[in-house]
């Protein structure tokens, strides 16, 4: 792959506050606790122990929302649908690779999630020229730092020439924090600045562990009154929301923070207050149904720099005023969990207002979906694992459970395949475990298969293992690598860690929002597809596919206002949003079957999205197959090229 000509290297090292030690950003993973389920990045997951909360570094933020719509897409599913039709491709064949997309001028860049992870050639933000839309070419690569990857990228035109900034997210021991750069010529960036981020919250160590160097997920960029900002997604504990002032790229200056603490309590951080502070990191790890955290995930910022939008998990969809970027100010909170979910999750994902403000989609997200007939994907060990392992579903443990020997087999990368016994000719899909997993890769491992129950420390293993076995354990209670070690000991040489949810919910969706009135928001409706509507796969929705929102983007163009939703499996999904009451489904771009997964790399997997102001063109990622252009048409369809 190529590598950027003529790198300027110009490092300035910003640390806030004091330094602790680590709290690593690792690559998303699901781990043992209850309900945790695989996400896009990797955020907290809180416990309290003795009158403390402790941090949990290798945990990432929960998803788990079930969000149904009052208008549930029945747009057929087809190479062509609904006024999208794909203008170019640049191919990036990586399975979970490329992460956001954003674009400037003729160029477009494209992140990298945890495969390859930074220090590996192809890893950084992916550079793009899009001169020509239906020949996009790769350009280059601006590297990420070794051990992190740079999932979320912004550039855009400020005082100081066209900057870009990408996040740090360690997935290999490598840094948090951003990267700053100037791409006048994006075919030689300059580096301007590394910031590493710590928490802003001298009491944090006593509280939540030491936080320093924590990962960026999402980033913006605005002007105001002559000066440069970023505002920044931060992976603290308090304060997840920073602004830095970039007026001088090279020296990025931190001017405020704003977390959610204080929606409990004002001041609470600048009290100094132990038990205030306490108080409130309870509060933070006590949300809505499963997913039990508000954190902040994603922020927008409108077009006039004077109001931020905070996709707060389950915190909600909090509106800033940052007329002053030094001290922002809450305006409203938008939360409505007993209507805007049939689970009562909240999940605030992604957000972003209509041009006038009074219009706001809020995106969720759910990963958690089909729990019981579906392997969860994208499963992540943590450190010092033995053995093999594979994640599987509820199902396979309810059936293990109830045969606990005498069962013989082998298991693969995709699935446990039982031979001999009781359940004889049964096969369960599963997923390898990545990370720091022995991997089966295309070959498997044979044995006797032994249920020996949660396999926690202290825990009775219910049936002996012997030499080799294949240990059957269920999820909950304790790490996934804690169960490995437990199993290995007893002599097993792989292991098959089964769900523990009897139930199968959906995925979700949208909510949009009346803010005519932004000091007191209403829920105006909630939009779903048909498959984030459903509780199974079958049918339209594929059992390997992903069906949560993911990312949104609205425009307004004369009196009309849509939302352009980046849909993972469902791929890119047009909802016009003018009257928030009733939102209709207006285009699609979705792609199946065996050619389309060969051209992709797998199956479609829509990560982000980006929209040529007042133009027809569309940018998205997908995060197998790389970059997509699509074109919009008017009525009638794209496969007709109707304008």
């Amino acid at each position: 792959m190529k590598q950027l000509k003529g790198f300027k290297l110009g490092l300035v090292v910003i640390s806030s506050f004091m330094a602790f030690s680590a709290l690593a950003a690792p690559p998303p993973v699901v781990t043992d606790e209850p309900h945790d389920e695989p996400h896009d990045e990797p955020q907290h997951l809180l416990s309290i122990s003795d009158g403390f909360v402790r941090a949990d570094p290798s945990a990432p933020l929960m998803a788990h929302d079930a969000a149904v719509a009052n208008i549930i897409s029945d747009a057929p599913f087809a190479k062509v649908i609904k006024n999208l039709a794909e203008s170019g491709r640049g191919e990036r064949l990586s399975a979970n690779s490329t992460t956001d997309v954003w674009a400037l001028g003729n160029y477009a860049y494209t992140g990298t999630f945890n495969g390859p992870c930074g220090g590996d050639p192809d890893a950084g933000i992916w550079i793009w020229d899009v001169h020509n839309k239906t020949n996009p070419e790769f350009v280059g690569v601006i590297p990420s730092p070794t051990g992190s990857r740079t999932n979320d990228v912004r550039v855009a035109t400020m005082g100081a020439g066209d900057i870009l900034v990408h996040s740090n997210e360690s997935c290999a021991g490598g840094p948090g924090g951003y990267e700053v750069y100037n791409v006048d010529d994006p075919l030689d960036p300059v580096h301007l600045a590394s910031v590493r981020i710590d928490d802003p919250n001298p009491l944090t160590p006593f509280i939540f562990g030491p936080v320093e160097d924590v990962g960026v997920h999402n980033l913006w960029l605005f002007r105001q009154a002559g000066n440069d900002y970023v505002a920044v997604t931060t992976e603290t504990a308090y304060g997840n929301f920073h602004i830095y002032d970039i007026t001088d790229p090279a020296n990025p200056v931190r001017v405020s923070f704003w977390g959610a603490e204080e929606l409990l309590d004002p001041g609470v951080v600048a009290s100094g207050d132990f038990s205030r502070n306490l108080d409130a990191a309870i509060w933070l790890t006590s949300g809505f149904g499963a997913s039990q955290n508000k954190f902040l995930h994603d922020v927008t910022i409108t077009a006039d720099s004077t109001r931020a939008y905070l996709a707060n998990w389950d915190a909600g969809l909090v509106l800033l005023d940052i007329s002053d970027p030094a001290n922002p100010q809450v305006v409203s909170v938008a939360l409505d969990p007993a209507n805007g979910s049939l689970d009562g999750e909240v999940n605030s994902h992604s957000v972003w207002p209509s041009e006038d403000g009074t219009i706001v989609v809020e995106g969720e997200e759910d990963f958690s979906a089909w729990e019981a007939t579906v392997a969860p994907g994208n499963v992540t060990f943590g450190n010092g694992n033995p053995i093999p392992g594979v994640m599987a579903a509820t199902s396979t443990g309810d059936a293990f459970e109830a045969n606990q020997t005498g069962n013989g087999g082998f298991v693969t990368a995709s699935s446990v395949e039982v031979t001999s016994g009781p359940l004889t000719g049964s096969v369960f899909g599963a997923n390898e475990f990545s990370g720091n997993n022995f991997p089966l890769g295309e070959g498997s491992y044979a044995g006797n298969f032994v249920w020996i129950g949660q396999a926690c420390n202290g825990d009775t293993i219910l049936n002996p293992l012997g030499a080799g076995d294949i240990a059957v354990v269920r999820r909950g209670a304790c790490s996934f690598a804690e169960k490995s070690v437990n199993a290995s000991n007893g002599g097993a040489g792989a292991i098959v860690v089964t769900n523990n949810n009897p139930n199968s919910t959906p995925w979700s969706g949208i909510r949009i929002w009346n803010y005519s009135d932004p000091a007191n928001p209403v829920l105006a409706s909630i939009f779903d597809t048909e498959c984030s509507a459903s509780t199974a796969p079958g049918g339209n929705c594929d059992a390997r596919g992903t069906y949560s929102s993911h990312n949104v983007l609205v425009e307004t163009s004369g009196n009309r206002v849509k939302a352009y939703i980046s849909w993972y499996t469902d791929g890119v999904v047009v909802v016009d949003v003018t009257n928030p009451y009733a939102p209709v489904e207006v285009a699609r771009y979705h792609r199946a079957g065996a050619e389309f997964e060969a051209e992709n790399g797998g199956i479609q997997d829509i990560w982000g999205i980006y929209k040529v102001p007042n133009e027809p063109w569309i940018y998205a990622s997908d995060r197998n197959g790389g970059l997509y252009i699509l074109k919009e048409y008017g009525s009638g369809s794209a496969e007709n090229g109707k304008d």
